[in-house]
């Protein structure tokens, strides 16, 4: 169900955050955050019209970029994304 949710991330980039936090627990799944994933598809299923509609032909450029816990005092990691469509940003 997440994997499905990660692809579904790159038309709908108001959930990526929440996706990113949930996909960090599927290796230990509980109810808990099955209750989590619950929530996010009553928004998507409450919210159709919000997204990103790509037309045919029209394909995005996305690019991505992660540092793995390279920061020594907490390993703590970090990511960034941007996508363009047409030459335009449509995240930063």
């Amino acid at each position: 169900m997440v994997g499905k949710l990660i692809y579904l991330s790159h038309m709908r980039p108001n959930i990526v955050y929440a996706i990113s936090v949930i996909s960090q627990f599927m290796h230990d799944p509980r109810e808990r955050y099955m209750l989590v994933v619950d929530k996010i598809l009553q928004y998507l299923k409450s919210s159709p019209e919000k997204g990103l509609f790509f037309r045919k032909g029209n394909y995005p450029e996305d690019y991505t970029n992660v540092d793995y816990a390279s920061y020594v005092i907490d390993r703590k990691s970090t990511s960034g994304c941007s996508m363009f469509l047409s030459g335009e940003s449509l995240l930063t």
